[in-house]
This record gives C-alpha cells, sequence and structure tokens, in this order.
C-alpha cells in the first residue's frame, strides 16, 4: 500500500482550510454528487475514505456551521467568501467527514467518474451508520 497523501485546500479567501489525506490514488476515489438541493446549489462533488484522515482549520468569525433535512452534520461554509469546503458528522468525541473535491487545489487529480446519488429515504439513525462507514475520520476540527 502506498504512503499517506495529502491534499490541501478551503475556501476561496483562506479562513477555511481543508487537509484530505488518503493512501489511495485520488483517481481512483468514487466522486459523489449528491442530489439534494444543498449540495446541487454549491454544485458539490465529494469524496472520501474510511481509512483516511481529514483536518479543518477555521476562523471562528468566519466558519458557518450549515444544518439542514434530518440536520444530522455540519455543511461546512465561509460566511465570508461562500464556499462549501465539505461536511463533517458528529458522534460524541468522534467525527467523520467528506471533501467538496472543489475546494482542493488539487482537484483535478481526483478524475473518476461522478456518481449521482439520492439519499432519500434514509433516517437520522441509517444516515449516521453510512456515514460512520464510508466517510472520513476526522481527526483535527480547529477552529480560532
Amino acid at each position: 500500500m502506498r504512503a499517506m497523501q495529502a491534499y490541501h485546500g478551503g475556501c476561496h479567501c483562506g479562513a477555511l482550510r481543508i487537509t484530505f489525506e488518503t493512501a489511495r490514488e485520488p483517481a481512483e476515489l468514487q466522486r459523489r454528487a449528491c442530489q439534494c438541493s444543498f449540495c446541487r446549489a454549491h454544485n458539490g462533488v465529494t469524496v472520501s475514505d474510511p481509512d483516511g484522515a481529514i483536518r479543518v482549520d477555521a476562523k471562528a468569525d468566519k466558519l458557518v456551521r450549515y444544518q439542514f433535512g434530518l440536520k444530522v452534520s455540519d455543511f461546512l461554509i465561509c460566511g465570508n467568501c461562500g464556499v462549501y469546503v465539505g461536511a463533517i458528522y458528529f458522534e460524541g468525541d468522534e467525527a467523520w467527514g467528506v471533501v467538496n473535491v472543489n475546494a482542493l487545489d488539487e482537484r483535478n487529480s481526483f478524475s473518476a467518474a461522478i456518481d449521482a446519488i439520492s439519499y432519500d429515504g434514509e433516517t437520522p439513525g441509517s444516515r449516521g451508520d453510512r456515514r460512520k462507514t464510508k466517510w472520513t475520520p476526522v481527526h483535527a476540527f480547529n477552529v480560532a
């Protein structure tokens, strides 16, 4: 297996920074386009790796933690420039997330076909279970 590689990105103004680490080749990671109204409006295309890691560094006065639908995750948006960088699901002291590929500096490295996916019909419990098994563990969530 190859070593972990870090992919960096964030919002346009730099107030939200995100790092996605994976040992998988970026072109092998499934890219998903959720069909909910939020993701469609933001043109979100997400990736995750259950064996990887995510780090978020945000300026407290710029971070918007938006919830909608089942209200089980925080969608991270810059309150200054409006960029959606990813989403995080919290359960106790643990968290899992997805990264919006379009917010990564190396976005062109993630070239797998984009799968349009609908999560309609999930319950809060089944949505949480899916996220804990499919999303990436969040190793650091720093808001200062």
